[in-house]
């Protein structure tokens, strides 16, 4: 009986000691010793009131209904048209045929209708749309349709194939332009809706997060820097918005990335910094000015890169260079290797074409190379690359 006793004795201790214990573990971070030590001194009722009841756990967003509410209606449908003519008959090819029968065969040709489907986004209150090159490329009518069912015929201000921009205006007031997101990086992992109009269904919003950044060599356009994201972007939705948690405008949507066999689940956006650059400079000038060096090159090869005794070398190899450019009135030759622009190294192809074009006709470009082992330098001035 005494045994038992004890044994009771000591388990109410040992569990006594345990609640101390994780007390104590609880407050720590939070409370001095003191402050441990006098919750531990007062009375029953006063030590029950400070243990919480219950434990709440912050859930995430249940809705982006206000996020969709403050971006839908910036978001328009942009139909375009124009008339092309069937292609001649394959004979015609041929110059005897050709001079036989050449005028017969040419009154029978016919000339139809193509459509197209995309999506805008209202960028100001005086009706500046941007929206995908390729949505109104040729067209000859563009007609915007706006989310409250008011219309109008788009004036084309200027588009650049290079970056797949274009910029519209619409003769109509009382516009809903969109927001814009601050200006800092968006992270892999946010929460982003793309809204457009997929297939003509009606305008539609889906969602997804960012996947990637700085995506390039996708083979979409000659300047590359997509957003990647895994919100559903369908025919329709090009040119349309990708706005983040907060229904501001992060990206315009231009395509989905697909093989054969299916993709799912890859889409593109242009960045907002990119895309409002681009139309600043159509808007004002009707054209996007980017500087040229004259050059063609090629990634670096092996044999090159031992050429000039540094065998880990990054640059770009020139292979050609245009007579009468910059590059050849600084006297830049056929294997050289092109290793910084300004004191900026450059990486390879790619990054050498974006760092000239970063540039405006007239700027001086610092340009280092090496002919085999030894080392140049050339100031040379940049003119306008061809469009």
């Amino acid at each position: 009986m005494k045994m038992i006793k004890a044994a009771g004795f000591i388990l109410q201790f040992s569990l006594i000691g345990l609640a101390i214990a994780i007390l104590y573990l609880f407050w720590q971070s939070e409370h001095s010793s003191q402050d441990i030590l006098n919750f531990l001194s007062a009375p029953e009722k006063e030590i029950q009131a400070h243990i919480p009841s219950q434990v709440y756990i912050q859930s995430p967003t249940a809705s982006y209904a206000d996020a969709v509410a403050s971006s839908f209606e910036s978001v328009v449908t942009i139909y375009t048209s124009k008339m092309v003519v069937e292609q001649s008959h394959p004979l015609l090819q041929d110059p005897i045929f050709s001079q036989l029968f050449g005028e017969q065969l040419k009154r029978r040709q016919r000339s139809k209708t193509e459509t197209n489907l995309g999506s805008g986004v209202i960028i100001s209150n005086d009706g500046y749309i941007i929206t995908n090159q390729h949505v109104i490329d040729g067209a000859d009518e563009i007609l915007i349709s706006l989310p409250d069912g008011r219309g109008s015929q788009a004036v084309l201000i200027g588009e650049d194939k290079e970056t797949d921009i274009a910029i519209l205006q619409i003769p109509i007031s009382g516009l809903s332009r969109i927001k814009l997101a601050p200006d800092q990086p968006v992270r892999v992992g946010d929460v982003v809706l793309a809204i457009g109009n997929p297939l003509n269904v009606g305008q539609t919003v889906t969602m997804g997060i960012i996947s990637a950044t700085g995506r390039n060599r996708i083979g979409l356009n000659t300047f590359e820097n997509f957003i990647q994201t895994d919100a559903a972007i369908n025919p329709g939705n090009s040119g349309g918005a990708l706005v983040n948690a907060n229904g501001e405008l992060i990206g315009i949507n231009t395509a989905i990335f697909n093989q054969a066999g299916g993709t799912q689940g890859i889409g593109f956006a242009i960045p907002t910094s990119i895309s409002l650059d681009i139309m600043q400079q159509l808007i004002d000038h009707g054209k996007v000015s980017r500087g040229w060096l004259g050059v063609e090159g090629i990634e670096i090869t092996a044999k090159a890169a031992l050429s000039t005794g540094n065998p880990n070398i990054k640059g770009a190899l020139i292979v050609g260079v245009f007579i009468d450019s910059p590059a050849d009135m600084a006297g830049i030759r056929s294997g050289d290797v092109l290793v910084a622009i300004d004191g900026k190294l450059v990486l390879g192809v790619r990054d050498l074409l974006e760092k000239v074009s970063f540039h405006k006709p007239g700027d001086t470009l610092k340009i280092t190379v090496y002919r085999g082992q030894e080392k140049f330098t050339f100031k040379t001035i940049a003119t306008q690359r061809p469009s």
